[in-house]
């Protein structure tokens, strides 16, 4: 197995080697445009993930913030272990589906034993 090639992002390579074409470290993808990063909610289908973003918007009829939510299809290799809940970090590419232009290049998991601060 190759060793994971330098993508020219500031993002660490997988530990695990894959042999996906579509891995943007040990295929030939290649990785331009935007990097955005947002919440995992789903990774029930085979090499994908959906991750969710999440912004605010303020309305000044109303002097309130909107909280708007936007869901990407992000194309998701072996190398990868994500799970739900994980933070995702993710880069545009080619089109590689119908709804997939955009592949996973790096994950953060939640910390642990973090405080939640009920309401």
């Amino acid at each position: 197995m190759s060793q994971a090639k330098k993508i020219g992002l500031e993002v660490k390579p997988p530990a695990r080697q894959c042999e996906d074409p579509n891995c943007p470290f040990h295929g030939s993808l290649k990785i331009r445009g935007k990097l955005l990063t947002g919440k995992v909610v789903s990774v029930s289908a085979k090499n994908l993930a959906v991750v969710q973003r999440e912004s605010t918007q303020f309305n000044k009829k109303y002097l309130r913030y909107l909280k708007k939510r936007h869901k990407l299809h992000a194309h998701l290799s072996p190398c990868f272990d994500l799970k739900l809940g994980d933070t995702a970090t993710v880069a545009e590419c080619r089109p590689i589906s119908k709804t997939v232009s955009f592949v996973v290049v790096d994950r953060v998991r939640p910390t642990v034993g973090a405080a939640v601060v009920p309401k």
